[in-house]
């Protein structure tokens, strides 16, 4: 029996956490809160070729809101953090595991995506490329969506009419296209383009034969040379294709091109369409891939599902997406419809953007920083 029962016991010491585990901790509580960041509210991107010149710059680095049309539920809940499809330092082993598969859910955003909208959505055909690939892993394209569900889309020698009215433009878009120049033989410096933003195009002659890809402003520069002496916009003739290997939606069957395409309707949840051999192939796609039915065409009649059908309801909203860089864009001209499941998210500004041209500090293009895009 212990006879100093009356003294206090002492408290056992804590042990200090090491400075490992708090370190492990701190990194872990980093990676979780910017998965959750990074998945459900706001996204970094960046922009790396030219399909949306001079809206939007190779260089630029944008955020991308999930909120602005809601969230979408991972279809791949187990994945490497912060990786979008391919984990970092191998070429090709997936960033993710398909042991759990979700389906298509979108919580509530803060609105809906309207017309001009810059949009981040999911490559939609690169599953041609990548089956083996979920809708949320397939590569980020970002476009202006200039055609809303049930919108009839047609572009008459290169100008773009939605619900048969010329596009509306906002003081901020700035579309761009091929244009042919034509100066007296004096040739322009690069000095001269590049002070103009004039970096796409090729002199097609030592004579002053050029063909240059510009904006209104670059448009109105160029015009004010008193070398210049022909400058005429490139549109493609209905029925002609400037590029013989250009594949137009729908696989070329009307023999639309990139100047002269459509009408054509864009699908809309619970609307019906007739079907046939003449347009089933603008709707393949959609009903075979994006909302997994079987199509088979037998004796030019349809089976859907094993059914003879001469109708078809779509099961989600589609867009029309396209670059402001017109003439140098792959967009929904080449892949038709984006599906409301493949859409990601709203650009919202840029945050940072990067001059590959010029050296040093110059390389930041300061006047860009923190503006919002539009």
């Amino acid at each position: 029996m212990s006879w100093q029962f009356w003294k206090k016991k002492e408290k056992k010491k804590k042990k200090p956490k090491s400075e490992l585990k708090s370190w492990f901790n701190a990194i872990l509580f980093a990676v979780i809160a910017a998965t959750i960041l990074r998945t459900f509210l706001i996204e970094a991107y960046t922009i790396p070729t030219s399909s949306m010149e001079k809206s939007l710059l190779i260089g630029d680095f944008l955020f991308v809101s999930k909120v602005s049309y809601g969230p979408r539920v991972p279809n791949t809940p187990i994945s490497f953090p912060l990786v979008h499809h391919t984990l970092p330092l191998t070429k090709s082993t997936p960033a993710y595991l398909k042991w759990i598969q979700l389906d298509y859910h979108r919580m509530k955003g803060f609105g809906q995506i309207e017309r001009n909208d810059c949009v981040v959505f999911n490559y939609p055909t690169d599953d041609l490329l990548y089956p083996e690939r979920p809708v949320d892993k397939k590569e980020n394209y970002i476009k202006r969506c200039v055609g809303l569900p049930a919108d009839v889309i047609e572009i008459k020698n290169s100008d773009l009419y939605v619900n048969g009215e010329p596009q509306k433009l906002n003081e901020k878009m700035k579309n761009q296209f091929r244009y042919y120049v034509k100066t007296d033989g004096t040739l322009f410096s690069q000095k001269t383009l590049n002070k103009y933003n004039i970096y796409e195009g090729q002199i097609l002659s030592k004579n002053g034969d050029y063909e240059l890809i510009l904006n209104d402003k670059s448009l109105e520069a160029i015009k004010r040379f008193t070398y210049v002496e022909k400058v005429e916009k490139i549109v493609a003739e209905k029925g002609v294709k400037l590029n013989s290997s250009e594949l137009i939606f729908p696989d070329d069957k009307f023999n639309w091109n990139l100047d002269n395409f459509g009408p054509l309707t864009i699908p809309a949840k619970g609307t019906t369409v007739s079907i046939d051999t003449q347009n089933i192939e603008n709707y393949r796609r959609v009903i075979e891939i994006y909302e997994k039915n079987t199509l088979e065409i037998i004796e030019n009649n349809i089976y859907i599902n094993g059914k003879l059908s001469s109708s078809y309801t779509f099961q989600m909203d589609y867009y029309w997406m396209m670059g402001d860089n017109r003439h140098n864009s792959l967009d929904s001209r080449y892949w038709g419809f984006v599906p409301e499941d493949h859409v990601v998210g709203k650009a919202l500004f840029i945050w940072m953007s990067w001059d590959k041209n010029k050296k040093g500090i110059n390389k930041i293009r300061w006047n860009r920083l923190f503006n919002a895009v539009h």
